[in-house]
């Protein structure tokens, strides 16, 4: 803790009390000792004073009691050299301004009230018991106390509007060589008042005991804090009430012993002065005191310090956003333009960053926006969305690019499909009429992930490249983050884990789809594995991925475990009763459409072919990757097919009821490629490192009479090993 603001806090808590002792004697001179003292139609005495000591003060000798409960929370004033490092004196001391505060503007009331055309006072129990609500219901997540001045009146009016559109209430007090910010407003013609949520309580620093007042004054109406008991009237305050202290310019003394005292209620001071710092955590939730802030970005780090919550209230795009809109499709002839789907190269990427790395609402197109092309046209794509928050984590990353698919879709006239290179997606005609941009996908990224992740997502900064050497490059970064990702598994064994993960991310497309995911099966849209399953479900409780409990195993060659059977049906509407986990043949696991690649048994050769989206050309059962996938998907069971993340091919658990990795005949040459790493490690683990020269391409042959000779001659083991169809 800094001791210059201790000491600072300290004398200026000293000057205030000496400030408070002097006005009550006047008072007492002019009014008499029985005079009544209150603020005007409220209940709560001096609101401070009696939240936190229960007593009630409705005289002036009583103003003299609570000065004497002020005089005895001041701590000495430390000697030059000496120190405390906690907060305990700073605390007692901001706790004795407060208390002083409420003296001085007790007396004024008595004495000369301190209301005009400009300056308030203190708010009346009918707005307290209006405005005080909003706290409660999260209409208003919180208030600022600004004091001090602006650089110009343009730049508080900045301050002010950039606070009113986070729906935070804006409580000013104090003053700069008798200017204050409230008068910078007026200058801007700016409306002040409770009905703008611009409340100018007064232009002395003292007026600040009427903001705190007013959140004693909501742990005891609607926290059911009693008077007297000030822990719990200050952990409703941090916990409940999201405010802090906004100082612009000079900060003195007096302004450091007020804001000891809203430091008690957990509420950090944020300066654009270079003051003190107090970082630790302790008392507030973050940290107590950040200075030097530029006025550009002050409001911005507010909302960090403090850890406020911002909701966008409506998607700022000009179409409808909903859940109805998710299963919409987009034909061709419907289309304006449309992004990935192996005609141009397209990706999402979710990445992690600190807190000064990332400008929350900055959402920028590198290269084409739609306006710049035609009707038909077919435009790469970049996602790159780039998160901070307090709470954030790595393994967090994948959670969050997964949502981008389901983000997107609940905009009306846009449709998306797949997920991290796979991506296709279009938007209408309609939506590009009515002015729907490129750069609306990272507004709803951006708002979507504000919303839906308070607890792990502070600031969202959304890049979307159209250009092909940008998403080229950044395609690249993307997918070595998918690597890396899909690596951490490594070493886990389904045999391992009590629990796996569901999904149901894609019900809006196919209702009775569930993804069952293990350490050693990944979700089909190959953007989920084990751990990003357990990651998302400590996220969202409630969300799309829980925790399945595996129960006994009634078969552990072919997968199959009742409780997860039990689990299936209940999720997929009694649609799907029995899965086994690790056959194809029998009762495989249901398919949405987001699945990077299509396993089809081949009966000619025993064996299966793997084909994953990007590959366009024939395959050997006769199809080609989109013709299967319309069989494939919709959630059904369709036995002899399955859509897989292209990564479960190099599992020990693939198809492993049916023979395993050596029932691959075919692959695109392209997948091989891919994957050659990872495959050549499976080829050396079953004893063949010549295996994958036995897999055949499209360069052998694509129908099955052109590859089983070739197969016939490399000795395919798949030719030899029982009949897959029994």
């Amino acid at each position: 803790m800094s001791r210059i603001i201790a000491t600072a806090a300290i004398k200026g808590a000293y000057k205030e009390v000496a400030e408070a002792e002097r006005m009550l004697g006047e008072a007492m001179e002019s009014a008499g000792a029985t005079t009544a003292v209150e603020f005007p139609n409220t209940g709560y005495y001096l609101p401070i004073i009696y939240a936190l000591s229960g007593m009630k003060v409705e005289k002036v000798e009583d103003m003299a009691k609570a000065l004497g409960l002020a005089k005895d929370l001041l701590p000495p004033v430390p000697r030059e050299g000496h120190w405390v490092p906690y907060l305990g004196h700073t605390l007692d001391a901001g706790i004795a301004t407060l208390f002083a505060g409420e003296v001085i503007e007790g007396c004024k009331y008595v004495t000369n009230p301190p209301v005009d055309d400009l300056w308030l006072g203190a708010a009346d129990d009918v707005i307290m018991r209006e405005r005080g609500v909003e706290f409660v219901d999260g209409t208003a997540p919180g208030f600022c106390a600004l004091t001090g001045l602006a650089s110009t009146a343009e730049m508080a009016d900045k301050i002010v509007v950039e606070l009113l559109e986070k729906n935070l209430y804006v409580w000013m007090s104090g003053h700069i060589n008798g200017k204050t910010i409230s008068e910078q407003l007026v200058e801007r013609e700016r409306q002040l008042g409770w009905d703008t949520r611009i409340v100018p309580y007064g232009k002395e620093m003292s007026s600040a005991v009427y903001s705190l007042g007013f959140a004693a004054r909501a742990a005891m109406s609607f926290g059911g804090a009693q008077p007297g008991d000030f822990s719990k009237v200050l952990r409703y305050n941090k916990n409940r009430i999201f405010a802090f202290v906004l100082a612009l310019d000079y900060v003195d003394e007096q302004k450091y012993a007020y804001a000891a005292g809203a430091i008690n209620y957990g509420f950090p001071t944020i300066a654009n002065t270079k003051i003190p710092e107090i970082l630790p955590t302790g008392v507030c939730t973050y940290e107590h005191v950040v200075s030097d802030v530029a006025e550009e970005e002050i409001v911005q780090r507010c909302v960090e310090v403090r850890g406020l919550k911002i909701q966008i209230a409506q998607i700022p795009i000009p179409m409808a956003y909903g859940p109805a809109f998710e299963g919409e499709v987009i034909r061709k002839d419907d289309m304006y333009i449309q992004f990935g789907g192996n005609i141009t190269p397209a990706f999402e990427y979710a990445k992690m960053r600190e807190m000064d790395e990332v400008t929350d609402g900055k959402i920028e197109v590198v290269g084409p926006e739609i306006d710049d092309v035609e009707q038909g046209t077919a435009l790469p794509l970049g996602i790159v969305v780039e998160v901070a928050g307090r709470k954030m984590q790595e393994d967090f990353e994948s959670i969050l690019e997964r949502q981008i698919h389901h983000l997107i879709n609940g905009a009306e006239g846009i449709w998306h499909m797949g997920q991290r290179d796979i991506v296709w997606t279009r938007i209408s005609k309609k939506a590009q009429s009515k002015g729907f941009k490129i750069k609306h996908y990272g507004e709803i990224i951006r708002a979507k992930l504000i919303n839906d992740f308070p607890s792990i997502v502070d600031k969202v900064q959304v890049t979307i490249y159209t250009n092909e050497k940008d998403v080229e490059e950044w395609e690249a970064t993307a997918r070595t983050a998918y690597r890396y990702r899909d690596e951490k598994t490594a070493g886990m064994s389904d045999e391992s884990v009590d629990l796996f993960y569901s999904c149901t991310l894609c019900q809006s497309f196919a209702p009775t789809h569930v993804c069952v995911i293990s350490p050693e099966r990944l979700g089909l849209c190959g953007a989920y594995n084990w751990l990003d399953g357990k990651a998302a479900y400590e996220i969202d409780p409630t969300g799309p991925n829980q925790p399945v409990k595996k129960g006994d195993v009634a078969d552990p060659e072919k997968g199959i475990w009742p409780a997860i059977n039990e689990f299936v049906k209940d999720k997929s509407g009694n649609n799907i009763t029995d899965v086994q986990m690790y056959s194809m043949m029998e009762d495989p696991m249901t398919s949405c459409g987001c699945f990077e690649g299509i396993v089809a048994f081949l009966p000619m050769c025993n064996g299966v072919m793997i084909v994953n989206r990007e590959y366009t050309g024939m395959t050997p059962c006769g199809m080609a990757f989109s013709t299967l996938a319309n069989s494939v998907g919709g959630g059904n069971q369709t036995p002899g097919f399955i859509g897989i993340g292209k990564v479960y091919v190099t599992s020990k658990k693939f198809i492993s009821a049916d023979g395993g990795f050596q029932r691959i005949v075919w692959m695109p040459k392209e997948l091989k490629e891919t994957l050659k790493e990872q495959l050549q490690k499976r080829c050396e683990e079953m004893g063949d490192p010549d295996f994958l020269d036995k897999i055949a391409d499209e360069e052998v042959g694509v129908d099955e009479d052109a590859i089983l000779p070739w197969l016939e001659e490399k000795g395919h083991p798949a030719l030899t090993m029982d009949p897959m169809l029994s």
